[in-house]
């Protein structure tokens, strides 16, 4: 399989997975079970989008930026992306460790799946056609995380 197919196979698992914690969000009726139901799925989704960054960062950007130095501007952009996000992941962790009302994990959420959803047209527009071709020997566990 392209890597290209491989990312968007990634992006809709991560935007999946993301409705599944809206979700939980949404009913979760009291703060206790609110907080019970995003720990669970927050955990595993914040774990997948961040080891996705994280290897796109490692091992699938430096792979581009060789055979497409012309790249190196937009996978900077991408990876200053991947820190806001990071930033807005804490933020989420925060509130589900502090048992934060269903209202406040909700905004938390939608702020992550802006910003995510944003991320993901921008690097599909500017990466899909690339990944395409591109000659990378790798897992794609190791180049796109282990979701």
């Amino acid at each position: 399989m392209a890597w290209s197919e491989e990312l968007r196979s990634v992006h809709a698992r991560l935007r999946k997975a993301l409705r599944i914690a809206q979700d939980a969000a949404a009913e979760g009726g009291s703060v206790e079970t609110a907080s019970r139901d995003l720990l669970l799925f927050c955990h595993g989704f914040c774990t997948a989008l961040t080891g996705h960054h994280v290897a796109e960062d490692r091992e699938l950007f430096p792979a581009i930026a060789a055979e497409h130095p012309h790249l190196r501007e937009t996978l900077r952009k991408l990876e200053q992306d991947h820190s806001m996000i990071a930033h807005l992941m804490g933020g989420l962790q925060a509130a589900v460790d502090s048992r934060a009302a269903p209202d406040e994990l909700a905004r938390h959420l939608d702020g992550v799946s802006a910003i995510m959803e944003s991320h993901f047209r921008y690097e599909e527009r500017q990466l899909l056609t690339v990944l395409e071709t591109l000659a990378l020997d790798a897992e794609p566990s190791r180049a796109l995380g282990p979701f």
